[in-house]
């Protein structure tokens, strides 16, 4: 195994590097999403999402997609935060329970019941919805 010049010690793996670079990407896309930035959460897992493995991809892109509803949902665009809400529900459904130290099954709980909400209140109570302080948005769980 090759050693890095600086310690003497065994030099990192470059697939380990880009996992550790992920691993800490996702969590502040976690964070980022949690904390209701849905726009800066989208940036972040978007970086990550181009990178990964193709078999990867639909986890990384139904989160990616939950956060960009609730973004149209805050700008009081009904349709684009429904139909991503459904896509990114869909999406996620094949990780379940768990994947990458998520709570899966949570989100997508979560998720459905704000479409629900969201097809419930329709464009016009939209607004409505959106202000009422007793629906937070979701959060992504981890395990």
């Amino acid at each position: 195994m090759p050693t890095s010049p600086q310690n003497n010690q065994p030099a990192e793996d470059a697939g380990d590097r880009l996992k550790a670079f992920h691993l800490k990407d996702f969590q502040r896309g976690i964070d980022e999403f949690n904390s209701g930035q849905f726009y800066a959460c989208h940036d972040t897992l978007e970086a990550i999402w181009m990178a990964v493995d193709h078999a990867e991809k639909p986890f990384y892109q139904g989160i990616l997609q939950i956060a960009v509803a609730f973004y149209h949902l805050g700008n009081l665009n009904w349709r684009g935060g429904a139909i991503l809400l459904g896509e990114g529900i869909n999406r996620l459904g094949r990780f379940e329970p768990s994947y990458e130290g998520v709570d899966v099954e949570s989100l997508i709980d979560q998720s459905i019941e704000w479409l629900e909400w969201v097809q419930t209140a329709g464009e016009e109570g939209l607004s409505a919805l959106m202000a009422n302080e007793q629906r937070v948005p979701p959060t992504i769980k981890q395990v």
